[in-house]
């Protein structure tokens, strides 16, 4: 590709890689077609996989890249390669349906394609112009099938603005970002705006940091802005740490050309001429896509000296991270890219006073980024006008846990957690009950029924006793206990922990041991009180903003399901029957034939009983594994 030493250069790309796209922007806003292959009088046609690596997706990118080659092999068999073009995207978003592949222009909607679909699909959509029925998406409400995204519940409520181009473009053709207007807005600031009025129009726009705290953006741009020195860096935080967590993943494989002009952007309004990605080793797809982008952006000029014919420089590099939690805070993050323990620091001084190399440094997540060029392209009023008053724009969540529906998803902030759980996410599996749902990660809480009116917001779920985070959202059911989903945040924390302050290291073990010894049925009623003010304790004195939130898992069970630890420590049951340690197992004498296949399989030999006679567990040696659950034929064993 050619060098793109002006706007009116990158226009002209623009101009013609539109080209590439066409059939896509056309089948965005078109109503579902009455042809749907080359037999029905479809001239060209478009076929778009999925291609991402979420530990959240049923597609797997080796499962999709096999797709994507199968189907080009049958096209080549069949000489469509002028006709039909097979496209690997990002995350379409439908994790729990994936692999997904959608035909264009018509829409078609495929949902856990395997391999082995590939010649239907072509033989009977793109040829003969008959959809494959078996592979359509069935509403679980209707049982109908829903053959276009448009038309389905998961999509309805949804607004992409940071995930825009994700399940739209091919990540790795640097053309087809710029035909989506990729680097026009990096062209407007370079040409037509001082960088004191970029940071104007992030100010305006309301965009607060995506990555947990909250902070608006254009201040915390406009602090880096006003530190004179001879270097400046414009850092992105892609250390996505919480569990369940593939916001920032998915849009660092589906669409990094934005995080890269978000950067460049950056750098030019407070002064800065590098820019450092720190991702975890973990991410290989993201980290190959990143280092494609650069590259490309290199090449074509839009990184380097003298972007598009002016001044301004801008170079882009890479740091890895080995997977902390902590260093998902902003000063541990520096230390660790500068080879030191990932450990934070007291604040004041703030990065963008002192940070990488001790020179003024802005700090920003992947999707804060992410929103950055389509504020600029679309206007700071636009982006302002979604959302409610104190918080603005979109948030991305990657709902997971009991939900129908596990995928990623961005809706307007307001949205209440309702829409999110039963229109969005689809309700709850199996039709169990609804129970709660944790927001925020390790650091957020747990919220109830009775929150989930709650309009989605940073204060609003602060005020809820929960927070934001970086956007994950966790549904449990009735089968869940949540003094065991308080230990295990509280496991992932210690173990998290970089030991520098005392209330982390020692309080949050501490808090893990009583609640540990609740499951176990040793706990008291003053275990109870001792919870509460320690992690008081703790969130007061903790270093960091990690160590202060520590203890929101337990705080927000304890103030929403203190009945269920009350009845741990004062009847030694577990309500949910998911503490092993608190379970009985006993046999049904009426129910119970004697056919002794629970004796059997017992490891413990606590099962007793002649055959053809009703059995018994001794509960002195039950070790309570499940088994003779599992394999009784007659329903006749319970547990309690």
């Amino acid at each position: 590709m050619e060098r793109i030493k002006s706007p009116a250069d990158l226009a002209g790309i623009r101009e013609r890689a539109k080209q590439q796209i066409e059939l896509r922007e056309k089948s965005l806003y078109s109503d579902e077609p009455e042809t749907c292959g080359l037999k029905t009088g479809t001239a060209k046609m478009q076929i778009l996989v999925c291609g991402c690596n979420s530990t959240n997706c049923s597609s797997k990118e080796h499962e999709s890249h096999t797709i994507a080659v199968n189907l080009k092999e049958y096209i080549q068999e069949k000489n469509l390669e002028e006709d039909v073009q097979v496209i690997t995207t990002g995350c379409f978003g439908f994790c729990e349906k994936g692999p997904i592949v959608k035909i264009i222009p018509d829409n078609t909607f495929y949902v856990q394609v395997k391999p082995e679909d590939a010649a239907e699909i072509v033989g009977e959509h793109i040829i003969n112009g008959r959809k494959v029925e078996r592979l359509l998406y069935s509403d679980p409400k209707t049982r109908q099938h829903v053959s276009d995204s448009k038309h389905m519940e998961f999509y309805k409520k949804q607004l992409r603005i940071a995930l825009r181009n994700c399940g739209f473009i091919d990540p790795e053709n640097i053309e087809e970002y710029i035909a989506c207007n990729g680097y026009q807005a990096l062209a407007e600031c370079l040409t037509k705006h001082t960088p004191a009025e970029v940071i104007g129009k992030i100010k305006q726009s309301g965009l607060r940091g995506r990555g947990g705290g909250g902070f608006p953006t254009g201040l915390k741009w406009e602090f880096a802005a006003r530190n004179e020195a001879e270097r400046k860096y414009v850092v992105c935080n892609a250390d996505e740490g919480d569990p369940g967590a593939f916001m920032d993943r998915s849009i660092m494989e589906g669409d990094p050309h934005s995080i890269i002009e978000a950067m460049a952007i950056c750098g030019y309004s407070i002064g800065a001429d590098t820019g450092l990605v720190y991702i975890r080793a973990e991410y290989p797809l993201a980290i190959e896509r990143l280092k494609i982008a650069i590259r490309q952006a290199e090449e074509c000029g839009l990184l380097g000296e003298r972007i598009l014919g002016t001044d301004f420089g801008f170079h882009i590099q890479i740091r890895y991270g080995a997977g902390a939690f902590v260093c998902g805070e902003e000063t541990a993050l520096i230390h660790s890219m500068e080879g030191e323990r990932g450990e934070p620091t007291m604040k004041p001084p703030f990065p963008a006073e002192s940070g990488y190399l001790g020179k003024p440094t802005n700090v920003n997540n992947v999707e804060t980024l992410a929103n950055i060029p389509a504020i600029i392209t679309q206007g700071a009023d636009w982006f302002a006008s979604i959302g409610t008053e104190r918080s603005k724009g979109t948030k991305v969540f990657a709902l997971a846990g009991k939900i129908n529906n596990v995928g990623l998803i961005e809706v307007p902030m307001g949205t209440t957690l309702r829409e999110v759980i039963y229109e969005i996410g689809g309700g709850i599996q199996n039709g169990k009950r609804f129970k709660a749902v944790q927001t925020g990660g390790p650091s957020g809480g747990c919220l109830t029924e009775k929150h989930l009116d709650t309009p989605i917001d940073f204060d609003n779920l602060l005020a809820a006793g929960s927070m934001m985070g970086s956007g994950g959202m966790i549904v449990m059911d009735e089968d869940d206990c949540m003094v065991s989903v308080a230990k295990f945040y509280l496991d992932f924390i210690v173990e998290e922990s970089c030991g520098k302050c005392t209330p982390c290291r020692i309080g949050n073990k501490r808090l893990y041991e009583i609640l540990d010894r609740i499951t176990q049925g040793k706990g008291s009623p003053a275990d109870l009180e001792q919870l509460k003010t320690l992690s008081k304790v703790i969130k007061d004195t903790a270093l960091c903003g990690l160590g202060q939130t520590s203890p929101n898992p337990v705080l927000s069970t304890l103030d929403n399901f203190y009945d269920e630890y009350l009845i741990h420590v004062t009847e030694g049951k577990c309500p949910a029957g998911r503490c092993k340690s608190l379970l009985t197992y006993r046999i049904n004498p009426e129910l119970c034939v004697g056919c002794t296949l629970c004796a059997r399989n017992c490891p413990a030999d606590a099962i007793v009983g002649e055959r053809k006679s009703p059995h018994f567990i001794d509960t002195g040696k039950c070790i309570k594994c499940g088994a003779c659950k599992d394999r009784c034929k007659f329903n006749a064993i319970s547990v309690g």
